[in-house]
Formats: structure tokens, C-alpha cells, sequence
């Protein structure tokens, strides 16, 4: 007999259909009824073919304990479908209603120091309470009772930006369970978290808290473990109401959205559990490499994707918790939304479609800003949807693809972050940045990839900085070095183990014996205004007294001072190792000359600075981040997608240019 047919994941693509999904956050019960059929017509003008619904509905759908109010969800749901206008609906799980905190005050979290955070925000809700769970999972199987069948519901948005730490005693109680299943026996926990130290000896599992606040420094391990718990509390109230909508349509595919570089989730573990990967970014406009942060975020989020993913939530204009928050130029939403296509991304949504007049987001942009439809913001976005449907169906669906890995992990961010370290200017994604930028600049893609993942498909593995690696990680990168490929690695690297024990020798001997250091005498952090002088470049931020080991190249070597004659930049084989932070040019021209020689390359050469180019299956975007015009050489004849024009030979590009070429 033939095996049964597996069925198969529901995934962007059952959504996209052949065009890039095009909407955000409609929040239409902060506005009379009368108003949503003025934003249908809004929403047809600007091409809009999504929306989200009900993420922070959930006092409106409950607005006592136990009832239920979803008629005014049903005319919205029908009026949506009754348009074209697809649904993204979430559940309303991120902000309790006020009544859940008074009559269950155990649901709301306390700060490390026993301080309770109080209705009247968002987020308000512990992860680990069994009440708010019960609460949570009981509006969640009702919503999806009632919609599973109706025709506008596209996509499932689990709760929102899961962002909350909780200290409280019902945390504490989870964390307890949490390490007995992680460790076993508390002779392994005292093993692990060190606690020969200042006496912090466990003899009871009551004993054992989460990192609340106290009199110095908090034990390293036991700060890690309680990160890790939090992602992973957060994880299973997810994974719950996943579960639940999944039941009632196992066809429907489901999300949540990440912000970017937060620290409280293993993005990695979270993005295994989801049927789409979807996150929030929301670069300053004012910031020179704002473009490069975003590119950054779009190739990690890409890279948990492994394919196309959704950019849940951009800003139109302004957001309102900067220190000052300005607006986005003229043209600059349409490029860094085209930029996001670009790197993957199938769907290109906001928060939110019309700007708020009350609460804390009043003065956050909406694609329909208070300026009206005569707005600027609104004609912005009305181009933009335009152009989303024109090249649709030529990009969704398709992949990018990179010779060179940026290997990232939250567990070795984690453990490097602890305040006890031999400098607080070391910041983790700050050295992130600056390499991730150096690669942009030299107009290289990048995937990300965590260092456990399989890196053969790469000629080029640039490691940052890894402060804790396992001995998973350290094999793995041994034998992809040992296999042919060529690896770069930033400082601090393989210090610690999994749970920050330091190395033998300061650094792991397998990675001393990778790139040729016979010993790690100190590390020499830099002040700031200090700089480490070589025959290279200069150095910021951080330095290291190595010895090589004979006949491993010096490729710089530091000047003066007390590191003077020893090596700055090793090179063993394929494997470089770098000592200090190049300033941002020396960095830059130091990764391009490595990643030539592993066979790493631009997708076009001689490109102007201020122009970035991906190639995003047989599509070639080119993108202007400057304000002045370029001329772009390109060989051979294109079609500009945009345009509908033939290109031949070079390509002018103006302010916040964006070109989208087919060979």
C-alpha cells in the first residue's frame, strides 16, 4: 500500500497567494461605527488587501468576566470579506482587561523588587500565572470557535510582542519546576550555578529564587537560567493558544510578532513553533545606518524564517517614545518597506492603519495620519500599495540567497551581558552592528545562523562575538573550518561554557588550537577616547596580550603600549581571529578582503556607497539610501518592474531611488 499523504504545514504562501500582503493593525473600536466604511474606501484606495484585528480587544470582547460582546467583531469581520480585505486576527491576550487584575491580582507581574506592575498599560500579565493562562486560553478557544469558518479569516496573531519578566512568588514557584526538570538534582544545580562562591550553597529546592533584587552582584548563572526560563514561559503561553487556534483550523497558518533584538526571547527555539515569522521595526529616521539596522533585522528574521516572512509593524511617519520622534522624509517609507521585500519579506504591514486621537499612541503615525487622506503619509502609502501589487506576483514566494553566515545566539548574549564583566562599554549588539554593518556596506548578504546550525552552505562564517559557546557550537565550527570553509571571529569568543564557566585558558583549546593563539595571557578593555594602535588600523572598544603559536601569521600587529609586537589579527589557514573592534573602515575593508578570498561577493560590482543591492530570487532591487542622485553601471538589459521601463547599461536613481530589475 502507499504511504498516507503527510498533510502539509500551513504557511505564508497559503496566504500571500501570488501578491505581497499589504495592510496593519485596524483598530476600529476606537472609533464610531460610522467611521469603517470611510476606512474601506481608504483601504481600497491604498490597495490594502490586510488588516489585524483585535489585538488589544480584549476588554471589548470581555467586557465583564464571562461574557461575551462579538457582534461588533462580526460586522467587521463580514465587512472586510464583504471588500477583499483579508484578516489577520489576534488574539487580545497582551492587555488584560482591568477586571482580570482587580479580582486575580496573582496575573499581574512584580519587578525584581516585589513591586507589582498594575493595569493602566499593556503587557500587564504574568506569564506564569495559572489564572491568567485559564483567563488567556478561554477567550482564545471562543474566538476561534466562533471564526473558524469565516471566509475573511487569513492568519492567526498570537498575543503581541511578548516582552514580560516576572519576579513574583508564582514565577518563583515555575522557575523551581523549571530547574528541577533542566537540572535534575540540586548537587548539579550548585554545580552549575557556581555556588561554592559566597556561600550560595542550595540544600533545599525552596531556597532556590528567581534573581530578585540584592545587596551586589547577582550570581551570573543563576541570572542566565532566569532569561532562559522567561523565554521559555513566555514560549509555552504561545505554544498554548497556538495550540488552541490550531484545533479549530488547522488549515489557517499562525504568527507572533518578534521585536527585533529583544532580549527576552530565544528567537531561534521561538521561530521553530510558528507557521509564519513575522516581526516589528521600526528604525529612526534620523539615524545615518538606520537602513543598515534594518537590513540587519530583516536578514536574522529572514534566516529564522529559512524562507519569506512578514514585517508585522513599520511605522508611516513618526513613532511617539523616542526622546524626539521625527517624521519620515519624503519617500522614505516606500524605500525601506521596498528594502524589506527585498530581504524576504512577503507582507509589508503597520501599526496602525488610522492614527489614534486618544491614549498613550495618539501621536504615533497611522497610514492614515490626522492629516486626512490629503495627508502626505496617506499619498505615501497609496503609492506604495500600488507598487506592492504590481510586482506581487514576480517576487512572493521566492528566495534569497547568501554565501556568508552572521552567527548570533541569545544564550551566549545572555551570559555575556552580566553585570560583573571586565567592561560595561562592551555592549553585545552594539559589536553585532558593527560587523553585521561593516559586510552591508561592502555590499554583502548575509543570512544569520546560529552556531549550532549547519554552516556547509556557506563559503564565509563571521562570528562577532560568541562569549558562551557549547561544545556543540565549538565542534561544529571546528569542522566546518576542517571541511574547507573559512571563518572570521571577533573577540571575547568561547570564553565561557553554557552555563559561564569560563574555559581552560581563558578561551576554549579546541578554538586556541583553531586559530593559532598558544596562550591568552589578559584581556585589555579599552576606555573610552582610548584606542589600541597597530600597524593596520586603530582599534576601539577592546584588546587582548596573545601569543601565537609558531607558524601562525600576524596579519596586524599591535604599536606601542603595553601589547606592543604582539598580534592583533591571526590568521591560521582559514581560520582569523580578531583581537580588538577595527574602527568602522578598517572593519569593513578587513571582512571584504576575507570574504574575496573565501569566493564571497557583491551582487554587482563598483556600487556607490549609498546604494544597496539584493538579489531576491531572479529579481535584483537596487535601493538609493541617499538624497542625491546616483548612476548605477548595470550589465546587460533589464526591465524595471516599477516603472515598466527597459534599462540598459546603467540606471540614475534619485532621492530614496528603489529599482526592481528583471534580466
Amino acid at each position: 500500500m502507499p504511504a498516507p499523504e503527510q498533510s502539509k504545514a500551513p504557511a505564508l504562501a497559503d496566504v500571500t497567494r501570488g501578491r505581497i500582503l499589504f495592510g496593519g493593525d485596524y483598530n476600529p473600536e476606537q472609533w464610531p461605527e460610522e467611521t469603517w466604511p470611510e476606512d474601506v474606501r481608504l483601504m481600497k484606495d491604498a490597495g490594502v488587501n490586510s488588516v489585524t484585528l483585535g489585538v488589544f480587544s480584549w476588554a471589548k470582547l470581555e467586557p465583564r468576566p464571562g461574557e461575551r460582546d462579538f457582534g461588533w467583531l462580526d460586522r467587521l469581520m463580514d465587512l472586510m470579506h464583504d471588500n477583499g480585505i483579508g484578516v489577520v486576527l489576534a488574539t487580545p491576550t497582551s492587555s488584560p482587561p482591568p477586571w482580570l487584575g482587580r479580582l486575580h491580582p496573582e496575573t499581574l507581574p512584580r519587578d525584581e523588587d516585589g513591586r507589582t506592575e498594575w493595569w493602566g498599560g499593556r503587557q500587564h500579565f504574568s506569564h506564569s500565572s495559572a489564572a491568567y493562562r485559564s483567563w488567556a486560553a478561554a477567550i482564545t478557544e471562543d474566538l476561534a470557535a466562533r471564526y473558524a469558518d469565516h471566509p475573511a479569516l487569513t492568519l492567526w496573531h498570537i498575543n503581541n510582542e511578548y516582552c514580560t519578566y516576572d519576579w513574583g512568588d508564582e514565577a518563583a514557584a515555575r522557575f523551581r519546576d523549571w530547574l528541577r526538570e533542566r537540572y535534575g538534582s540540586l548537587d548539579v544545580l550548585n554545580s552549575a550555578w557556581g555556588t561554592a562562591f559566597w556561600s550560595q550553597g542550595y540544600g533545599d529546592w525552596a531556597e532556590a529564587l528567581p534573581p530578585r533584587h540584592a545587596h551586589y552582584l547577582k550570581n551570573p548563572t543563576q541570572v542566565l537560567d532566569f532569561k532562559r526560563f522567561t523565554s521559555d514561559m513566555l514560549l509555552e503561553c504561545y505554544v498554548a493558544e497556538r495550540d488552541i487556534v490550531r484545533r479549530h483550523t488547522p488549515h489557517i497558518p499562525v504568527t507572533t510578532n518578534f521585536m527585533p533584538l529583544w532580549a527576552g526571547q530565544d528567537a531561534w527555539r521561538w521561530a521553530g513553533e510558528e507557521d509564519v515569522v513575522s516581526a516589528d521595526l521600526y528604525p529612526d529616521p534620523r539615524d545615518p545606518f538606520g537602513a543598515q539596522h534594518a537590513a540587519l533585522v530583516q536578514d536574522m528574521t529572514r534566516s529564522q524564517a529559512r524562507g519569506p516572512w512578514m514585517l508585522m509593524e513599520q511605522a508611516a511617519g513618526p513613532v511617539n517614545w523616542r526622546g524626539v520622534n521625527h517624521p519620515k522624509p519624503r519617500g522614505l517609507n516606500r524605500l525601506w518597506s521596498l528594502q524589506a521585500v527585498a530581504r524576504g519579506a512577503d507582507a509589508v504591514c503597520y501599526f496602525q492603519w488610522r492614527q489614534s486621537r486618544q491614549g498613550a499612541e495618539k501621536f504615533h503615525s497611522g497610514m492614515v495620519s490626522h492629516a486626512g487622506e490629503e495627508g502626505r503619509t496617506f499619498q505615501e502609502v497609496k503609492r506604495l500599495g500600488a507598487e506592492l501589487a504590481a510586482i506581487g506576483s514576480a517576487v512572493t514566494d521566492s528566495h534569497l540567497t547568501a554565501d556568508i553566515a552572521v552567527l548570533h545566539d541569545w544564550h551566549s548574549w545572555w551570559a555575556g551581558a552580566h553585570e560583573g564583566r571586565l567592561s560595561t562599554r562592551v555592549d553585545y549588539t552594539d559589536v553585532l552592528t558593527s560587523w553585521h554593518r561593516a559586510l552591508w556596506r561592502s555590499h554583502l548578504t548575509t543570512d544569520f545562523a546560529h552556531p549550532e546550525h549547519d554552516l556547509s552552505p556557506y563559503k564565509l562564517v563571521v562570528v562577532p562575538q560568541l562569549y558562551a559557546l557549547t561544545d556543540t557550537a565549538i565542534d561544529n565550527l571546528f569542522s566546518y573550518v576542517r571541511d574547507g570553509g573559512t571563518l572570521v571571529c571577533g573577540f571575547l569568543t568561547g570564553v565561557a561554557d553554557q552555563d559561564d564557566r569560563v574555559r581552560p585558558g581563558g578561551m576554549d583549546p579546541r578554538l586556541r588550537e583553531l586559530f593559532g593563539i598558544h596562550t591568552l595571557h589578559e584581556w585589555w578593555p579599552l576606555d573610552e577616547g582610548e584606542w589600541a594602535e597597530t600597524d593596520r588600523f586603530r582599534g576601539t572598544l577592546w584588546s587582548e596580550e596573545i601569543e601565537a603559536a609558531g607558524g601562525v601569521t600576524a596579519e596586524a600587529t599591535y604599536n606601542g603600549g603595553e601589547l606592543d609586537g604582539l598580534p592583533a589579527v591571526l590568521r591560521n589557514g582559514c581560520a582569523w581571529y580578531v583581537s580588538t573592534l577595527p574602527e568602522p573602515d578598517a572593519l569593513r575593508a578587513l571582512l571584504a578582503r576575507i570574504a574575496a578570498d573565501a569566493g564571497a561577493r557583491p551582487v554587482l560590482d563598483g556600487l556607490p556607497d549609498q546604494v544597496e543591492a539584493v538579489r531576491r530570487g531572479d529579481l535584483l532591487f537596487l535601493l538609493h539610501h541617499g538624497r542625491e542622485s546616483v548612476t548605477v553601471k548595470l550589465p546587460g538589459t533589464h526591465h524595471d518592474l516599477l516603472t515598466g521601463a527597459a534599462v540598459a547599461d546603467e540606471l540614475t536613481l534619485g532621492r530614496y531611488g528603489v529599482a526592481v530589475l528583471r534580466s
